[in-house]
């Protein structure tokens, strides 16, 4: 039976560990954090991802998953995949340093025959450039006796269980012998295998994030205009796309994330468009001072000591995930307006207040994430109080209206 090495147990890292300990692989999953292991020791996700919860129930049954914080240990698998951050220094340069220090770390264990495996989000050469730091001081001959491949993770978040066994899986190893060993270890998953070369694998894992955070920006930056004119943004975006062949505009929204607000970093690092991705990640940044400032306006003109409730701290609908989250950027802005923030979110309990409480004396209410669980909002909200909604969870079709405006037009 052979043994895979899951370095990093973070939100790629442990469902992938589990899924291959799930499928009959023997999997080492190494954590440098106490807490997470602790966690998984007593039988809990250390983070909510659909399904995992059962898989991590039967996974631990097994015996298959063996847990450490020691890097080393992984050199006891055959094949080792690096689930490592890839954060920023600033907005065009890329922070190497966990995926450099974990090779480093490994360099001395390493021997003929293993798979390292690279599964974060990497700059283009940079599955090349670990392929060529390995040679330069191990000696081996990549692609030969030692393989080194990226295969990139696309899942979406809450979706890992159902898209691991059915997107197809990129698969870009050096040399003649690396993708196919990488190839024969996600196999498992029975899902379709593409074979390319380690650059095009690292592109269309970045390009497949950029376009998502482009499409994002439009309906915001189209947001942002009709404000300016007057418009109702959910009225154009209807008429654009009405019986339309060329449409299909989507709707605004507060549009964040780890991997999407950082992931132009690894093409604006070289580009041959400099500024162009940096445009359509300032369209998302300036989101929440249009929302502050759309405020403002109809309150006239300043928010001290008024209370303002902000629904949602996490990026992404109905998760618990709050990195890179502009609710954030949101909340200090309007701390900087003076006025009193009270903060829900259902899924981030220790960093809110319950909703009856944020609501009860609010002057404002943003709903700055649609979790599903705000759709009634128009029923628990006073009927002067002002509503922002840029994601329009509650059908009114407004981005600012008062409650008694938007019931107005509530759907039946």
């Amino acid at each position: 039976m052979e043994t895979v090495a899951v370095v990093g147990l973070g939100r790629v890292g442990l469902p992938l560990a589990l899924s291959f300990a799930d499928r009959g692989l023997r999997v080492i999953g190494v954590e440098r954090r106490p807490a997470v292991l602790e966690q998984l020791a007593a039988g809990h996700m250390p983070f909510s991802e659909t399904g995992t919860e059962e898989l991590l129930e039967r996974v631990l049954k097994t015996e298959r998953f063996e847990r450490t914080r020691a890097v080393q240990d992984a050199a006891r698998a055959d094949h080792i995949v690096l689930t490592l951050g890839t954060p920023s220094h600033v907005h065009i340069e890329i922070d190497m340093s966990q995926i450099r220090q974990v090779v480093d770390d490994l360099l001395p264990v390493l021997h003929e025959g293993h798979s390292l495996i690279l599964r974060s989000t990497v700059a283009p050469g940079t599955t090349d450039w670990v392929a060529g730091y390995i040679e330069q001081r191990r000696g081996f001959r990549v692609g030969e006796n030692l393989f080194v491949a990226h295969v990139p993770e696309r899942i979406a978040e809450n979706h890992f269980v159902e898209e691991i066994a059915t997107l197809p899986c990129i698969v870009g190893g050096v040399g003649e012998g690396s993708g196919a060993r990488a190839a024969e270890l996600f196999e498992i998953f029975g899902t379709e295998v593409v074979q390319t070369t380690p650059v095009q694998a690292e592109l269309a894992k970045i390009w497949t994030n950029i376009l998502r955070y482009t499409q994002f920006a439009l309906p915001n930056l189209l947001m942002m205009e009709a404000e300016q004119y007057g418009a109702n943004v959910f009225d154009v975006i209807e008429l654009i796309n009405r019986n339309y062949p060329r449409g299909g505009i989507a709707p605004p929204g507060l549009t964040a994330g780890a991997c999407l607000r950082k992931d132009f970093t690894f093409s604006e690092e070289r580009s041959s468009a400099p500024g162009m991705l940096l445009a359509v990640s300032r369209v998302h940044e300036t989101v929440p001072l249009f929302l502050v400032n759309g405020l403002k306006a109809r309150m006239g003109d300043s928010l001290r000591d008024r209370k303002v409730a902000v629904l949602g701290l996490t990026f992404k609908r109905d998760s618990d995930d709050v990195r890179d989250s502009l609710s954030y950027k949101l909340v200090r802005l309007l701390e900087r307006e003076l006025a009193h923030v009270a903060r829900h979110d259902p899924y981030v309990p220790a960093e809110s207040e319950a909703l009856e409480v944020a609501l009860e004396g609010a002057d404002a209410v943003i709903v700055a994430t649609n979790h599903s669980g705000f759709d009634g909002l128009l029923r628990q909200v006073a009927e002067g109080t002002l509503l922002v909604d840029p994601w329009n969870v509650t059908g009114s079709g407004r981005v600012f209206g008062t409650v008694r405006e938007r019931a107005a037009v509530e759907p039946a």
